[in-house]
């Protein structure tokens, strides 16, 4: 397992060693010991989510207010476009995103620490997405930054307008949203 630095330091790809032959392949999801190397910090997962979706399904920006929760996040089926915003108001990267391609075939993870908005579209036909949490989900915290915030300009990679959840539809541009420290 190695992490790649992306553009915001905070945020880092998962590469996992993948030992694979004829009859199928192999390779530790997780290790606390080797993940708290490369991120620097021990962390304490509470809570699995798994979720499955259809092409142009796009989920997020995501994030909770209070209880804020780190995610390490990957695709066991099928390929998502994942998006992590820094939210966090005194960060040099406030405002900046990171966006990764992460697919079943490429086994990639990405951590995100609190402080920062997540989201994802589905590229492939369908795609099932996993991610460890920090924190519980606490819904009366939840926030949604929209996913088409002109001051974001996030490239989504879309041909068609994405298919949204009603509280995705409704959610707040930068401007109006609370906001980390």
């Amino acid at each position: 397992m190695k992490a790649i630095q992306t553009a915001i330091p905070d945020l880092l790809i998962i590469e996992p060693r993948v030992f694979g032959d004829d009859r199928g392949f192999f390779f530790e999801s997780f290790n606390r010991r080797k993940f708290a190397e490369l991120a620097g910090r021990d962390v304490d997962f509470v809570q699995d989510n798994h979720s499955r979706s259809a092409k142009n399904v796009l989920r997020g920006l995501h994030y909770q207010i209070q209880h804020p929760q780190a995610k390490l996040v990957r695709v066991v089926q099928g390929s998502v476009l994942d998006v992590a915003v820094d939210i966090r108001r005194s960060s040099p990267t406030f405002r900046q995103y990171v966006a990764v391609e992460l697919s079943a075939e490429n086994k990639l993870m990405l951590w995100i620490p609190e402080g920062f908005a997540h989201g994802f579209v589905v590229l492939s036909d369908t795609a099932e997405f996993l991610y460890k949490t920090t924190d519980y989900w606490y819904p009366e915290h939840e926030r949604c930054i929209r996913w088409n915030d002109p001051t974001l300009a996030i490239d989504w990679q879309l041909q068609f307008a994405p298919a949204l959840s009603g509280k995705d539809a409704q959610g707040k541009t930068l401007a109006e949203a609370e906001l980390h420290d």
